[in-house]
């Protein structure tokens, strides 16, 4: 298991977005996953489900970012 940012948040992305980010400069990679961690921290439902399956949470996580960053607002 991955232990810097840029690692776990590759790893919480699904196939698709994980090959996409791969892709990316490294710059992007570790803004994107600043997101990431930003909305693990921020989102209290997103505490609830971590509780429940910790990997389920951080992939939740990972797709509202990407879908953030789709539409260009993180």
């Amino acid at each position: 298991m991955p232990t810097d940012a840029v690692g776990r948040f590759l790893t919480a992305l699904d196939p698709d977005h994980r090959e996409a980010v791969s892709a990316k400069p490294r710059e992007e990679q570790e803004r994107l996953a600043a997101a990431w961690e930003r909305e693990l921290e921020a989102d209290t439902e997103l505490d609830t489900l971590d509780e429940l399956s910790p990997a389920a949470a951080e992939a939740e996580a990972a797709r509202r970012v990407m879908d953030r960053d789709t539409d260009g607002s993180v």
